[in-house]
């Protein structure tokens, strides 16, 4: 008697790594370039999955452009796609990456809420509230990476 055999599809994933000036224009291309991979590999643009992606690229390229940057170090953004389909979910993984390590942001259950008419300190709760899972990661050669997740459902 033989064991069932179940096939399992070919699933192929996708990966994106590319490394930006740390400055404002670096971050903004940063995240139109991530925007048009997503939309090469089969997530469209205006989806509610490329816009929470657009956000959380935004965000942790301009917190890695403002706060990460060490002057004659870039940043890379780092986007991982695993298809899935009607029965396994698939996933977004967008990963910023700096080379500074003594300004870490706070993790998942660390962020404090703004006062009233603070200028900032809002960027990494939308990250905590777009994201599935999301960390921040120490990386070799010095520095910091900050993971976000999204899952995708089709």
């Amino acid at each position: 008697m033989e064991a069932p055999t179940k096939t399992q599809p070919n699933v192929t994933v996708r990966v994106f790594k590319r490394q930006f000036s740390s400055n404002p224009r670096g971050a903004r291309l940063a995240r139109r370039i991530g925007l048009y991979q997503l939309h090469t590999w089969g997530i469209p643009y205006l989806s509610d999955a490329s816009e929470s992606a657009a956000l959380i690229i935004g965000e942790l390229t301009a917190n890695a452009a403002t706060h990460g940057r060490v002057p004659g170090r870039d940043f890379e953004l780092g986007l991982t796609h695993t298809p899935g389909d009607r029965e396994v979910l698939g996933a977004l993984r967008i990963e910023v990456s700096d080379t500074r390590t003594e300004c870490r942001p706070p993790g998942p259950g660390e962020i404090a809420v703004p006062e009233d008419g603070d200028d900032s300190g809002r960027g990494m709760l939308i990250v905590d509230a777009l994201a599935d899972r999301w960390a921040v990661i120490d990386r070799e050669p010095p520095g910091k990476t900050v993971r976000a997740e999204l899952d995708l459902l089709y």
